[in-house]
């Protein structure tokens, strides 16, 4: 048989249990003290020995009753220790019956940046076309004489010296720009919050994560005190990066109701890397990838 206490029946027991040995206390002082007149009764009684009444008479001599006693306070022990063992918390359900994850509107989503490729070098100048003065055209007259080149067998021809000079190679090109890692926004396995991998199908792990996740962000969110006092209320939309290790990264307000609204929701996106279980990742095609995540939080103002 299973017993369940919530913590009000607990406390009202163990504080029964404190009321009755209490009470049981003032019932024996109070029955003890009936009994006045032993002096005169053993006035003239012979006792079978000196040592029966030397500091106590029999009659209110409580360690009769030490068997009875120490009964009672095991029983009482058990008790509270059984009350303590069966003390059952609940967690607060959060009724998510009104509440829709799903974002229907489209944002514009950047493309994550990329490294741009130098620039090309400019073109060089288009060659200047310089014109001749007149002056400098040589006459026929004055061309130059011209020295004959023929070589007999006779004569001795020299090799140029050979250049003893060393080009240095040229240098390697530039590495590659590194390749940046694609973010998906659907996958076959979407991301999912922390604290549910326990539960047996899939639909029952999305269903435990979506309950999880807002009592997450609605334990932790502070309503800006700005918005509460201009009666700022609506949907905030934030979007950010679930990675392969869980963590979350790349925070950003999609859409911000005012009133410092869509920093609160950041913020309390921002702190979940900070909880001892990190999100669990998303999965496509067997092996974990980066996955945007969008989040519409709701402000709505109470009492």
């Amino acid at each position: 048989m299973n017993f369940e206490f919530t913590t009000v029946q607990a406390l009202l027991f163990i504080i029964l249990i404190a009321i009755l040995i209490i009470a049981i206390i003032f019932v024996l002082k109070y029955f003890l003290n009936r009994k006045r007149d032993l002096k005169s009764i053993y006035k003239d009684k012979k006792l079978a020995s000196p040592l029966v009444a030397r500091n106590k008479y029999p009659e209110v001599d409580p360690f009769k009753l030490h068997r009875s006693v120490l009964l009672f306070g095991l029983v009482a022990s058990l008790a509270v220790v059984f009350i303590v063992f069966n003390w059952t918390t609940y967690e607060k359900k959060m009724d998510l019956s009104g509440y829709d994850l799903n974002v229907e509107e489209d944002f514009e989503i950047e493309p994550p940046r990329t490294a741009e490729p130098p620039k090309p070098p400019p073109p060089p100048p288009p060659p200047v076309i310089e014109e001749v003065p007149e002056e400098q055209i040589l006459d026929d007259e004055e061309q130059p004489d011209f020295q004959s080149q023929d070589v007999d067998v006779d004569d001795v021809v020299e090799a140029p010296p050979e250049d003893t000079t060393h080009v240095a190679p040229p240098p390697p090109p530039p590495p590659p720009p590194p390749k940046e890692e694609e973010i998906f926004q659907i996958v076959e396995q979407m991301p999912r919050f922390p604290g549910c991998e326990d539960k047996s199908t899939k639909a029952e792990k999305e269903k435990c994560s979506q309950q999880k996740l807002m009592e997450y962000i609605y334990a932790n969110l502070k309503y800006p005190s700005i918005a509460r006092e201009n009666g700022i209320e609506g949907r905030a939309v934030i979007r950010f990066v679930v990675d392969k290790t869980g963590k979350v990264s790349d925070v950003k307000i999609l859409r911000d109701i005012g009133g410092g609204c869509g920093e609160a929701a950041a913020k309390v996106i921002k702190s979940m890397n900070n909880m001892p279980k990190k999100w669990v990742p998303g999965r496509q095609g067997g092996r974990k990838v980066k996955v945007y995540y969008t989040l519409p939080v709701i402000f709505k103002l109470t009492g």
